[in-house]
């Protein structure tokens, strides 16, 4: 368990919990403690669903520019930037539903952190944008390759290019949320959301989330060759197994499921 990020687990769901006052300001500490607690989830067995929080005040207000502002050029080409895109790499490629609960802001980096996870969950005050354009720079954590993956291209452009800040109301419309509660509300919903796959075939669900992933950003045929492959191997796992047996014995939706 780290200093600024921590890693709580109850009932087979973890949560990342950024803690790092007032603002949750990704510092290059922070991305360190998120690839780290990222690695923790994935290899936890007992873990099979996460929830990326921020705590009930704000999700993360981006990168921490007075740190940023002082990297030359030659620092962020071959250190700073490779660490934060690695630190989201990590995020987006645990193998098990994420869901981020988001209240208050979540901008530049704090954005593309939940464009990390597979759902998103906002509070009705919550706002959300991608505003580097504003300092002269770009999204540098993935926001200009998974935000129009989301999104579409045109949406994605006017976020980044203007670097306006969302509203709940909005970001629901667009597709960038997929749920808005009360901000009271935003954990737990999160961890309900969370709770409905933790009992899946853990083998299963990373299964279908890799296929998803890689195959969009692949043709259509290689997408249809990772699914084959994926959906080939789970004829291996005690879970298919389980999983037909009991369908054919009580009907669906009855299994019980071990995540071998």
């Amino acid at each position: 368990m780290g200093e600024l990020v921590q890693v709580e687990v109850d009932q087979a769901v973890a949560t990342i919990r950024l803690d790092r006052p007032p603002m949750n300001a990704l510092s290059a500490a922070v991305q360190s403690e998120i690839a780290a607690a990222a690695r923790q989830v994935s290899a936890d067995q007992s873990v099979r669903a996460v929830v990326l929080y921020g705590g009930p005040r704000v999700f993360a207000a981006g990168a921490d520019v007075k740190e940023m502002a002082g990297q030359s050029y030659a620092e962020m080409s071959t250190t700073g930037s490779r660490r934060l895109q690695d630190t989201f790499t990590q995020v987006a490629r645990i193998g098990k539903p994420v869901i981020a609960a988001v209240t208050g802001y979540a901008l530049g980096g704090g954005l593309e952190l939940a464009l990390c996870a597979d759902f998103r969950v906002l509070g009705q005050s919550a706002k959300v944008g991608q505003p580097e354009i504003l300092l002269g720079i770009i999204p540098g954590a993935g926001g200009t390759q998974r935000l129009p993956r989301l999104i579409g291209p045109a949406r994605a452009k006017d976020l980044i290019y203007s670097g306006r800040f969302v509203d709940a109301a909005e970001a629901l419309l667009i597709g960038l949320a997929d749920k808005v509660v009360a901000d009271d509300q935003v954990y737990e919903t999160a961890l309900e959301l969370a709770a409905r796959y933790s009992g899946g075939p853990a083998i299963a669900l990373r299964a279908a989330k890799d296929s998803i992933d890689r195959g969009l950003d692949a043709d259509l045929d290689t997408g249809l060759e990772i699914e084959r492959l994926n959906f080939a191997g789970l004829f291996g796992t005690d879970d298919a197994r389980a999983g037909m047996q009991s369908f054919l014995e009580n009907g669906p939706g009855k299994a019980t499921f071990s995540g071998r």
